[in-house]
């Protein structure tokens, strides 16, 4: 069921339109910024602040979908513009997201200051819901010598009457231990949007990538400031991989199963943890920010409530 409802969730965003698009040439290749390594979106929210960037767009805008001289300056930017991209999914969700992080960029002099204090600030309005999930999860794990009964009692046995009975106790335990198997549902439903929304109000304001944070330029990746000679990035990358692995970790000791399903679950682990330490590679400096704010917010979350609920 959770599946269905999150693939359910991917169609329903693609089909909202305004979805990032990567500028591409006359010759359908893709145009990328030579100084960070990036690949230009086509469809921008706002006009680029730094010249060289500008002068690239309106060397390809052409094959843009808007007018450049239909979009405003990104610190002009506002949550509704009429001759801007506004579906449904960018005005309830990417531009004012994407004006967020502009306004609380120019009042702390930082977007990437204000790319991490946003996702703070969405971990924190999710927290009730995934405290919620948390606490489900401990519950399931207590049941789950009764759920592994039920299933050896009607082990074998397919017939209509055994799977009403074998129904009938599991959600008898369900309500005794005050558990909905939906819940765990919640935290997806109401993060997913909101993450896929951060990455395209990142991805659509060039005034994000022209800005720094520290040693980093946040429309460079790691692959282009280490072969820049800034070394700094390898510390970025172990970052993402040292909090994704500790967020996954933490996230499958709250899970309940049998032996084999917990074996799996640990080869998942290992594999997308590598997965995304190879793609962090290719992500922009700001992304990888996020990235990295979000799941250590998420590591010390999760220790929290797990302490709490155990008194």
């Amino acid at each position: 069921m959770k599946k269905k409802i999150i693939i359910v969730i991917c169609i329903i965003l693609l089909t909202m339109t305004g979805c990032t698009k990567t500028l591409v040439d006359g010759d359908k290749k893709r145009v990328v910024n030579e100084t960070t390594g990036q690949n230009l979106t086509s469809n921008i929210l706002c006009l680029p602040e730094d010249e060289k960037l500008l002068d690239i767009y309106k060397e390809n805008e052409k094959y843009m979908d808007i007018k450049l001289e239909d979009l405003p300056k990104c610190s002009d930017m506002k949550i509704y513009e009429n001759k801007s991209y506004n579906g449904l999914w960018v005005g309830l969700f990417v531009r004012p997201l994407a004006w967020c992080i502009i306004r609380l960029g120019k009042f702390v002099g930082n977007y990437g200051i204000s790319v991490m204090i946003i996702g703070l600030i969405i971990r924190l309005i999710i927290m009730p819901f995934t405290a919620k999930t948390a606490k489900q999860s401990e519950a399931m794990k207590k049941i789950q010598p009764e759920m592994e009964r039920i299933e050896r009692k009607y082990a074998n046995r397919t017939d209509q009457d055994s799977m009403m009975k074998k129904s009938q106790e599991t959600l008898a335990l369900y309500q005794k231990y005050q558990i909905n198997p939906m819940s765990s549902c919640l935290v997806s439903l109401i993060q997913l949007p909101l993450f896929f929304a951060f990455l395209e109000a990142i991805n659509r304001v060039p005034a994000i990538f022209e800005n720094s944070f520290w040693k980093f330029q946040l429309g460079t990746t790691p692959l282009i400031g280490i072969r820049d000679g800034n070394y700094y990035y390898i510390i970025l990358i172990v970052l993402i991989v040292l909090f994704t692995a500790l967020s996954f970790k933490n996230s499958m000791s709250s899970m309940s199963g049998s032996t084999e399903q917990m074996k799996q679950s640990k080869y998942m682990l290992i594999f997308m943890t590598v997965f995304i330490g190879i793609a962090s590679i290719q992500l922009p400096s700001a992304i990888a920010l996020y990235w990295v704010v979000t799941n250590a917010f998420n590591v010390v979350q999760m220790l929290v409530l797990k302490k709490v609920g155990k008194r």
